[in-house]
């Protein structure tokens, strides 16, 4: 109840007198109507995906959060949400442990409902994204070490140890479901019926596709030829 509490206390006092009733605004929206979208896009987000992705097929083992970065990025955005909505719930008891005004709370809280999950959804995914990328270059050179050996031509190298099979198996297991190719027009140039869903459903599934590719056999056999 504390987020929920928050997002009463950071509503503006807004009603409307409609047909002889009182709609006070500022509890409605708060209230009923973002838990509600909050909590309805949590039970469909699965649907979500699979509908983007084009996977329909059953899963039984959970995804490593770099290799799911949107997914990922949207649990830390919905997160975000709540604590700055938690933090404005006990705005009285914050003023009074750190000298400050419910005022500097309560614009805080406001500016930062809107401001800090869209952040943290960017943060987060690029932070994913990089963490795929290091285990790419973990896979294809190896641990470091530490130790240089100087090269004839007096260039010094740094000594990769290769990892373990298991660790490998590890870092490349996870699938890479490439985006939706749904063409507005087929074969003969007539517009495909939905083009407009097709159109917007193709380009949500090239946003969610973004991925650093993971290594292949071919990549180790190209390295080992190196």
């Amino acid at each position: 109840m504390g987020w929920l509490d928050g997002l009463v206390r950071m509503a503006p006092p807004l009603e409307s007198y409609i047909f002889g009733y009182t709609i006070s605004w500022n509890i409605l929206i708060p209230g009923l109507i973002v838990p509600g979208i909050l909590f309805t896009g949590m039970a469909l987000y699965p649907f979500i995906e699979s509908w983007i992705t084009g996977d329909k097929r059953e899963h039984h083992l959970l995804d490593r959060p770099r290799n799911a970065p949107n997914r990922t990025a949207l649990g830390a955005m919905s997160l975000t949400f709540m604590l700055v909505a938690l933090i404005n719930g006990g705005n009285d008891i914050i003023a009074i442990t750190f000298d400050l005004t419910i005022n500097q709370i309560m614009w805080f809280s406001r500016i930062g409902i809107f401001v800090l999950p869209p952040l943290a959804f960017v943060i987060t995914k690029r932070i994913c994204l990089s963490l795929q990328r290091a285990d790419r270059e973990l896979v294809l050179h190896g641990r470091e070490t530490g130790r240089l050996v100087m090269m004839p031509h007096g260039e010094f190298v740094e000594v990769h140890e290769p990892i373990s099979p298991e660790k490998a198996w590890l870092l490349t297991q996870h699938e890479q479901i490439p985006a939706l190719a749904l063409e507005e027009h087929d074969a003969s140039g007539v517009r495909r019926p939905k083009a407009l869903k097709n159109k917007l459903r193709a380009r949500m599934s090239k946003a969610h596709a973004v991925s650093i590719p993971k290594v292949t056999a071919e990549d180790l056999k190209q390295i080992e030829n190196h």
